[in-house]
């Protein structure tokens, strides 16, 4: 059996790939810029073929170096997690993260007991107020937000893509409003972190001069909802919204659904990833959360 390659050159590699930076990666391994690209390059010598593309001082996965990391970085948190358990490491740690409350009840506290049946020593303080990408040089570890695009100076990753819908309920159908036109007797109902959210969605079906009855803005995902739900007006929101809010009395209006401007996203500074806390939680949310919706959305396709 040929054999492999030194584990320094493979956890380079995973650092430099999650960061997106050899300076970054350098820093969370203690190692000099050139003493880390030295390992990066022993590795591609070994598989025989370049992992990254070099653009300027970025750094970025080519398709082998994507496969590559999809096969050996969960092995590598796992002998991590393993090595963690055989020092007896069982020190509290602290994690303190922003997220925005809906995403919060409806994805991340259905999830979290499995977190800390693995990790019962990592306790995670919530921090629920906006502008959580803003404060995260004032006390915050991470933050999980809702927005069009993130300082390229954090560490970022987009925890999914969704699609603008008409969300209301389901009575409003019985009362005659079917149609995107028929906004024009009714209220919507916007949010304070998605505000063009109406006006992207009516500008992508064709109809940018359509306008509501009135707007009524709010800063909370779920009273949107509950309002929604009681008939008082129509959200626009995300499809993913709708779907986890397993509120029967909400249906989606109208069948437009445009793709939307809007994304959650995980990000914090790129220090802060190679902290024990922040590497856990991230790992679990898109390896553990996040990887088993994908795989289960990819079954019910393939079905």
């Amino acid at each position: 059996m040929r054999r492999l390659p030194p584990l320094t050159a493979i956890e380079a590699f995973v650092q430099v790939a999650r960061l997106g930076s050899v300076k970054a990666a350098a820093e969370a391994l203690a190692l000099s810029s050139p003493a880390l690209s030295r390992r990066i390059q022993s590795l591609e010598r070994y598989v025989g073929h370049p992992l990254f593309e070099r653009r300027h001082q970025a750094v970025h996965l080519n398709p082998d170096g994507e496969r590559l990391l999809a096969e050996i970085g969960p092995s590598l948190d796992s002998l991590s997690r393993a090595m963690e358990r055989a020092a007896g490491d069982g020190e509290l740690m602290r994690l303190r993260l922003a997220v925005l409350p809906l995403f919060a009840s409806q994805r991340l506290m259905p999830h979290l007991g499995e977190l800390r049946a693995i990790h019962p020593e990592l306790h995670i303080d919530i921090d629920t107020g906006a502008h959580g990408l803003a404060r995260l040089d004032e006390g915050l570890d991470a933050a999980i937000a809702i927005t069009t695009e993130v300082d390229p100076n954090l560490y970022s990753r987009r925890i999914d893509s969704n699609r603008v819908i008409a969300i209301g309920a389901r009575r409003l159908l019985d009362e005659g409003i079917r149609e995107p036109a028929d906004l024009a007797r009714a209220t919507i109902f916007l949010h304070r972190d998605l505000p063009d959210t109406f006006d992207y969605w009516k500008e992508a079906i064709g109809l940018p001069h359509l306008q509501p009855m009135a707007e009524d803005h709010f800063d909370s995902g779920q009273l949107i909802l509950d309002a929604a739900a009681e008939g008082l007006g129509v959200a626009f929101m995300l499809e993913s919204h709708l779907k986890e809010s397993h509120d029967e009395r909400l249906v989606q209006l109208f069948a437009q659904a445009v793709e939307s401007p809007y994304s959650y996203w995980f990000a914090c500074r790129r220090s802060s990833l190679a902290r024990r806390p922040v590497r856990i939680f991230h790992d679990w949310l898109f390896n553990d959360i996040l990887g088993e919706a994908t795989a289960s959305a990819t079954q019910r396709s393939a079905a």
